[in-house]
């Protein structure tokens, strides 16, 4: 079933669960936009209570087609990964490079081959660095079909994308309601007939429908943290740190609260709980917990933003760290795939939902 309203020149496409449980926690409906890289934008979550909530945080469907279609300020993309949920390919997280005078680009080596990247996003303050983030689909156009209400499913002929990235790719995307939770599956596979770097990753902002922030509970079983500069650019410099004992080890079991503590941080050397757990968002408050999952093994980074300020956490998996090609990385494997003519990576997520008390 699909909306009058059309975002990117596509139809926001809505799907509704067919089998989700009678009560409990569920997601019951999500909404999708082939028009912006196949992202989502809103994800409707039945708490434990029954009340239904976003658990997405995103503006209605009307007024995020006027942030997105807005104009000319919506660069390459990058409004895309203001609010719902972007799909990032072929690389996640930051990219660095020369700036290219007289255009919005930056010139940069990727796997050895030299590449123009459009440059939009950076710092704030003055003279700070402005770099290429979250890939080049953010604003692509995906052919797409719904089979099924609880189902939607694309196809995007990439090649090199449009001339900015080395090799040929075809990406393949999946977005399925079912038992009570929200999935997507990303394939992406080269057509071409050299190698192909790839990385891949999913941005979402999960909302705290409490809207009490310091209450917030954040697990994520890894081991290490990469270092940044600062919190204006968020480049790093190189150096892991493991994270044991101090701010921002949140491997206990029922996480950690937020408080005041301010985060855009890369984090590494990952674990997985049962059922290939990753993290686990609880807003205590509202009675519930959101369980992030990924049965992908080239997932080797999160990050995490979450200003104090703001009642959401965006929790991102992703193949790679932050600036993947860098010097700084000294030869690091930082985690991009380089598949072979003929070959392909898969990504994988899963949303659940789960009662979590206040004295969870």
């Amino acid at each position: 079933m699909t909306e009058a309203l059309r975002i990117g020149g596509e139809p926001v496409v809505r799907l509704t669960a067919q089998d989700a449980p009678a009560t409990g926690p569920a997601f019951l409906e999500a909404s999708v936009l082939p028009g912006r890289g196949m992202m989502l934008l809103q994800a409707k979550l039945r708490l434990p209570s029954g009340q239904v909530v976003d658990a997405i945080a995103a503006p209605e469907p009307h007024a995020a087609a006027r942030v997105l279609d807005g104009g000319p300020e919506d660069f390459a993309g990058d409004k895309s990964f203001s609010f719902g949920g972007a799909i990032l390919a072929p690389y996640a997280n930051r990219i660095r490079g020369r700036p290219v005078e007289g255009a919005r680009e930056i010139e940069t080596e990727v796997a050895g081959r030299t590449v123009r990247l459009p440059r939009n996003w950076g710092g704030k303050a003055a003279g700070a660095e402005q770099y290429a983030m979250h890939g080049l689909i953010l604003d692509a156009r995906v052919p797409w079909r719904q089979a099924a209400p609880s189902r939607v499913t694309g196809r995007l002929e990439a090649a090199d994308f449009g001339g900015r990235w080395p090799g040929r790719a075809a990406l393949d995307f999946d977005w399925r309601l079912e038992g009570g939770g929200l999935s997507l599956r990303v394939s992406a596979a080269n057509i071409g007939t050299g190698p192909l770097p790839m990385g891949l990753g999913w941005h979402p902002y999960f909302a705290l429908p409490s809207g009490e922030r310091r209450q917030a509970r954040l697990w994520m079983p890894a081991r290490s943290r990469t270092v940044v500069g600062n919190y204006d650019e968020v480049l790093p410099t190189g150096e892991i740190e493991a994270v044991a004992g101090g701010p921002y080890d949140f491997r206990a079991s029922g996480g950690r609260a937020l408080g005041e503590t301010y985060l855009d941080d890369c984090f590494t050397d990952l674990e997985r709980a049962a059922g290939n757990a990753m993290a686990e968002i609880r807003d205590p408050a509202s009675g519930f917990g959101l369980r992030l999952a990924s049965a992908s093994p080239q997932v080797r980074a999160m990050q995490v933003y979450a200003p104090p300020d703001k009642a959401f956490i965006v929790v991102e998996p992703q193949f790679n760290l932050a600036d993947p090609y860098g010097p700084e990385w000294r030869g690091r494997d930082t985690g991009m795939a380089l598949i072979p003519p003929g070959g392909s990576v898969a990504y994988d997520a899963r949303l659940t939902a789960f009662p979590a008390a206040v004295d969870s």
